[in-house]
């Protein structure tokens, strides 16, 4: 079901929405799956583990370029393997389908590598 997500585009926010909460939430979260975790209904998190730290740059900097891509920009933690991906809408202050659908690209972009 990420691929479903992963199929869509992130649509910028322009504010004036409410954030996903409750019963919302737990539906995109089951499409995602993939170890993504909703924290306090506020925003999405994932570590990523890797080999060392020339893949999980790599991977930084796929994610870079996906945000960029998209006009979704998570926080990104890099560290001698591992990289930890927190996403959520900026404007709203919580979390919209399309920090799922950033989410879905990234789990994406880590199965290139």
């Amino acid at each position: 079901m990420a691929s479903e997500l992963a199929q869509k585009e992130c649509i910028p926010c322009k504010g004036g929405v409410p954030p996903l909460k409750g019963k919302e939430l737990s539906i995109l979260l089951e499409k995602l799956g993939n170890g993504w975790k909703v924290i306090d209904e506020h925003h999405l998190e994932k570590e990523y583990t890797f080999p060392n730290f020339r893949q999980a740059l790599d991977f930084t900097i796929r994610a870079g370029e996906l945000a960029e891509a998209q006009f979704h920009h998570p926080d990104i933690y890099l560290a001698w393997g591992k990289v930890k991906l927190t996403i959520w809408t900026h404007k709203i202050n919580g979390l919209t389908e399309s920090d799922f659908v950033w989410a879905a690209k990234a789990d994406q972009e880590r199965e290139k590598l």
